[in-house]
């Protein structure tokens, strides 16, 4: 399944894109939105993931967009595996009275740390009440590739993406490997991470592999 995430420059954009998605991330922290735009998205497509990463905006601020999108009827909201505890609980109990799932993400953009480590945040993120974890790291080496994919034999719902372009390969093959969905760009050019695929292009690779 792909999960195309979306920082399309205002409202009418991301409702224009969004109807022809079946499944998308919307990018809180790269678009800005006020909360009621952010109402106006969620309430309009039921399969939507709320993401706003610590960058841009406060802890505060990013806190309250993300609970306006669960109250609006957002599927998921992703937030940092190491969010401070009662931030992170007011969400989850927002997600919790709206049917919303939680998944807690965790992103090293210099390199992949140990398998031991890795399985650590997993389990951390899982004991802090993440329905999904989601793992994110650069990849330098095919081995680093490996240990990411390998992290997917855990029985848990777990995401993996390896970042970069050495990375993309854990883009395509993921999903078949356990991930329950990968991340794919809206176009060329409106990637949100680096190494990402358009969908277009990962739409066409996951079809070559079936039909093999």
């Amino acid at each position: 399944m792909i999960c195309v995430s979306l920082k399309e420059k205002n409202t009418g954009l991301c409702l224009k894109a969004l109807s022809k998605l079946s499944f998308a991330e919307i990018r809180l922290d790269q678009i800005s939105l006020s909360q009621k735009d952010v109402k106006k998205i969620f309430s309009s497509h039921p399969k939507l993931i709320a993401t706003c990463r610590p960058g841009n905006y406060s802890e505060s601020k990013r806190k309250d967009l993300l609970i306006e999108a669960v109250q609006a009827g957002a599927a998921f909201v992703d937030m940092e595996i190491g969010t401070r505890e009662n931030v992170l609980r007011e969400v989850m109990q927002k997600a919790l009275k709206h049917d919303c799932k939680v998944i807690l993400s965790f992103h090293d953009f210099c390199g992949t740390p140990s398998l031991k480590r890795l399985q650590q945040l997993i389990n951390i993120g899982f004991s802090r009440g993440a329905d999904i974890v989601k793992i994110a790291c650069h990849i330098q080496t095919k081995q680093e590739n490996s240990r990411l994919l390998g992290l997917l034999q855990d029985k848990r719902p777990v995401v993996v993406i390896g970042l970069g372009k050495k990375g993309r390969i854990t883009r395509i093959s993921s999903v078949f490997c356990g991930s329950p969905f990968t991340y794919a760009s809206l176009a060329k050019g409106k990637e949100t991470a680096e190494g990402q695929l358009d969908k277009k292009t990962l739409q066409s690779m996951f079809m070559r592999i079936h039909h093999e």
